[in-house]
């Protein structure tokens, strides 16, 4: 009796780890949503990396629910795809993101102190995210963060954005200091 009850339990576990496999990518197609790169963040501890894509609907918008997501690409390990924990989207490398509907643009208010808020829009056919970079503004391509092992929290020595001039194409550089 007690092994009839182990098989039965066991089917049971294995038909909802099926179905929930099936369902899972299923809803993720029936929203037809499409992803690009948009930034990443890069970080002195290791060769992990936070990318941040936009999320567009089937007609080239912003997906107006969550317009940006962000997750890690865990390089220093097997190189795949793992989602940020709670504690890491409040603490670090979270954001708000406000969507404007009638402009189709995002503003990112990033958890993580840079000082400037990021905003997310189409221009030349690829989504982008704008920022002052020492002063100008630019496209952001990566954020470095340089920082050191905290009794309970790493410490943030310095914060260094990357990107290009919105108009020129130029390189653009600053590093932060955290205060």
């Amino acid at each position: 009796m007690v092994g009839a009850f182990f098989r039965l339990s066991a089917s049971i576990l294995f038909s909802i780890l099926i179905c929930a496999v099936l369902v899972t990518p299923a809803q993720s197609f029936a929203e037809g949503l499409e992803t690009r790169h948009l930034f990443k963040i890069e970080r002195s501890k290791n060769a992990n990396i936070v990318q941040y894509d936009v999320q567009l609907t089937p007609d080239g918008k912003l997906y107006p629910k969550e317009p940006v997501i962000a997750y890690w690409i865990r390089l220093a390990k097997d190189g795949r795809r793992k989602e940020l924990t709670s504690i890491q989207r409040k603490w670090a490398y979270g954001f708000k993101a406000t969507y404007n509907a009638e402009e189709n643009y995002a503003i990112m208010d990033m958890v993580a102190k840079i000082g400037r808020k990021i905003k997310v829009y189409e221009a030349d056919g690829v989504y982008r995210g704008e920022i002052r970079i020492d002063g100008q503004p630019a496209f952001i391509e990566k954020i470095y963060i340089t920082s050191k092992e905290g009794w309970m929290l790493p410490k943030v020595l310095s914060i260094e954005l990357y990107g290009k001039n919105t108009e020129t194409g130029e390189d653009r550089y600053e590093k932060i200091k955290p205060k």
